[in-house]
């Protein structure tokens, strides 16, 4: 016998008040009523519950026949749901994960050691491989990278005379220079100046072929006491080479108010990299050339100059010019112009000839620098140029447009470049013969 704890009982719903049958089923419903309990007791709990479960799968059906969509494209809509969440919840499980392994792999830098760097990881982590398999960190492996880069050691000593106000370094010896040229050795020499003047400068001999040069010079700077304080002593090993500008090895500077000069010094320093400094800007020259062929005259017209390089104290200069002519490495002839006071811009309008006859033509250069008078002492070398057939550049140019115009002078004006460049320059097409 099943009970439906959901439904009103048909009898209550059935009665009427005056029949007799109703009269006696009251008591037969209360004695099944009473008579239940004692039957099925232990099962009443659990048909109610399928009868709750059957109710609600009955509503859940006929919510669903409610929908008006065919049964496949409910079952679609439930995989593709399913589809979105598992999705979801695989990349929450993805990111987690990565976040994990770069904290380990942020850990494992620190410590230095990585077992991805001790196998040879990706090259974009080469630097973290380099510290994982060294164990230095950037500090060690500069001092390192300076160790490996030696560049020599400069012997040198230093006196101060306090009565005459004389500097006199002595430059004695440089040890384990480094090879510059292809043979394994250098050329050295050493130049010594007080920055920041330029203008006053020694060099040393060159020593051949040989990393160990012993020089034994001294050089003498009369500097008064209350200005050696700004200056600093520079003391450069170069590398000479006879075709091409010379390479500075490396060098010692030494601020003067760092140094005790009540005592005379004599010491060696290791030598450091030369600050590699912009090309120095000295100037340009402009010149005019005339060519007459029949009669076998060249005209070198020295017109003016302009933003010299400044060689005095007070920021100017004296300059004048010299002009020769070069036959095969070998002076020919000389001229000079007038000296021009404090200026950096002089302007001279002076000519020289020179008789060249034409077949000539083809072998001469003409060097043509510029100086800077000095009544004590050496007069220096601002700037230098050359033209000729075997010159390049503007050099060449101005040439070749002398030649292509007989008669008429052809100005130019051209950039001078430091002394020492083009007389290797010159040196080098000299040796070509």
């Amino acid at each position: 016998m099943k009970f439906n704890l959901f439904r009103r009982p048909q009898a209550m719903t059935a009665a009427e008040p005056t029949s007799a049958p109703t009269m006696t089923m009251a008591p037969t419903s209360a004695a099944m009523s009473t008579s239940a309990p004692e039957t099925s007791g232990s099962n009443n709990t659990e048909i109610s519950k399928n009868d709750m479960f059957e109710e609600i799968k009955s509503k859940f059906l006929n919510e669903i026949d409610k929908i008006p969509l065919p049964p496949w494209a409910l079952i679609a809509i439930a995989v593709v749901a399913a589809l979105l969440i598992l999705t979801c919840c695989f990349c929450i499980i993805k990111k987690c994960c990565c976040k994990k392994k770069k904290n380990k792999k942020g850990k494992k830098g620190k410590d230095g050691f990585n077992m991805k760097n001790m196998q040879g990881g990706e090259k974009h982590q080469d630097d973290d491989d380099d510290e994982g398999e060294t164990g230095l960190t950037e500090e060690e492996k500069e001092e390192e990278e300076k160790e490996q880069e030696k560049l020599g050691k400069l012997q040198y000593s230093i006196d101060y005379d306090f009565e005459n106000t004389k500097l006199t370094v002595g430059i004695l010896q440089a040890a384990d220079l480094m090879s510059m040229d292809s043979g394994g050795t250098s050329d050295p020499y050493v130049r010594v100046l007080l920055f920041p003047d330029k203008k006053k400068k020694f060099d040393t001999k060159v020593h051949k072929k040989t990393l160990n040069p012993v020089f034994n010079e001294t050089f003498v700077f009369k500097v008064p006491y209350e200005e050696l304080g700004g200056k600093t002593l520079v003391m450069s090993v170069y590398d000479y080479d006879r075709f091409s500008k010379h390479d500075v090895i490396g060098e010692v500077k030494l601020p003067m108010n760092t140094i005790d000069l009540g005592r005379p010094i004599e010491e060696w320093r290791d030598l450091e990299s030369a600050d590699q400094e912009e090309p120095e800007k000295l100037g340009d020259i402009c010149i005019s050339l005339r060519y007459v062929p029949t009669a076998g005259k060249l005209t070198v017209c020295i017109l003016e100059a302009k933003n010299l390089k400044k060689m005095d104290a007070c920021g100017l200069s004296d300059p004048y010019v010299k002009i020769q002519l070069l036959q095969g490495g070998k002076r020919l002839k000389k001229k000079k112009t007038t000296v021009k006071k404090n200026t950096l811009n002089p302007y001279y309008n002076e000519s020289f000839s020179f008789e060249i006859p034409l077949e000539q033509m083809q072998k001469i250069l003409v060097a043509v620098t510029v100086f800077d008078y000095d009544k004590i002492g050496k007069n220096d070398a601002i700037g230098k140029i050359f033209v000729g057939s075997k010159a390049t550049g503007l050099g060449l140019k101005h040439w070749s447009d002398m030649l292509a115009n007989p008669r008429r002078p052809i100005a130019q004006w051209h950039p001078l470049q430091p002394e020492e460049e083009i007389d290797g320059q010159l040196a080098a097409l000299a040796a070509k013969k």
